[in-house]
């Protein structure tokens, strides 16, 4: 009942385009159970299986979700090699899915960091989904922000020493086309689990007008509830783009 009363609130006509996630909080969940931190990641499937599905009911065109960082490299490597093979059990087991909801499939970090059995399954399912026109789903694996944009600056110079790029035309729009996300919209809403308030090197320069939401509830217990009350919060704040507020009220569409 509730998750129906919280969905009758919002406005269909004023969704976020992208969400971007932080999903935090599965080892602290496994801990505060006395389990295992992968006990916790596998429970995280289920939230992301719930948030998906939630997304692509209301109709919003992007979902990115940060499942594993540059940083998460440097994590106890059983806790490593687990994730990499949730990844990839999880990647095999989704595909029939998220064709039959139509679905895409999309991955941006350094991919060539991932175990070669990885790379595979995962370059599969992208093959697979390609032609799907629903919402698409981004994992961010083997990401971070300072990665992305070392690896732009490394592109933009090797373009401009090679003659292809006037180091003087470079705009907002021109760096944005040597980024990961390079054709995804930026996100309106980012929501972050366990009540941490980071944004942890994730899509530093595609938050920039970004609406922040941080919620205490860890990732295995975040469902759609969970997500309407985000989106409720994200339409009941003004987005003014440095504008003020008697501009909008003049000229609502100027962002």
């Amino acid at each position: 009942m509730q998750e129906s009363n919280d969905l009758s609130r919002i406005d269909k006509n004023r969704l976020p385009r992208h969400i971007a996630i932080i999903m935090d909080g599965n080892g602290r969940w496994a801990k505060e159970k006395g389990q295992d931190r992968l006990f916790g990641h596998f429970n995280g499937v289920e939230s992301v299986r719930d948030i998906v599905e939630g997304c692509a009911e209301l109709g919003i065109g992007f979902l990115t979700l940060y499942a594993f960082s540059t940083e998460n490299w440097d994590r106890p490597e059983y806790e490593v090699t687990g994730l990499m093979e949730l990844l990839v059990d999880t990647i095999r087991k989704e595909v029939p899915t998220l064709n039959k909801n139509n679905i895409r499939l999309r991955a941006i970090g350094d991919k060539s960091m991932l175990p070669a059995y990885a790379q595979s399954e995962l370059q599969e399912a992208l093959d697979e989904t390609s032609a799907n026109t629903g919402l698409n789903l981004v994992m961010a694996l083997s990401y971070s922000s300072r990665w992305e944009l070392v690896h732009a600056a490394q592109q933009i110079a090797r373009d401009a020493k090679d003659g292809k790029l006037d180091p003087e035309s470079i705009t907002h729009e021109v760096l944005t086309q040597y980024l990961a996300t390079k054709d995804i919209p930026d996100p309106e809403l980012m929501i972050r689990t366990s009540g941490e308030y980071r944004i942890s090197n994730f899509l530093l320069y595609q938050l920039a007008y970004s609406e922040l939401y941080f919620t205490d509830t860890c990732w295995p217990d975040f469902r759609k509830p969970n997500l309407y009350a985000a989106i409720i919060d994200y339409q009941g704040r003004e987005r003014r783009f440095g504008k003020t507020s008697e501009q909008l009220q003049q000229n609502p569409t100027i962002h």
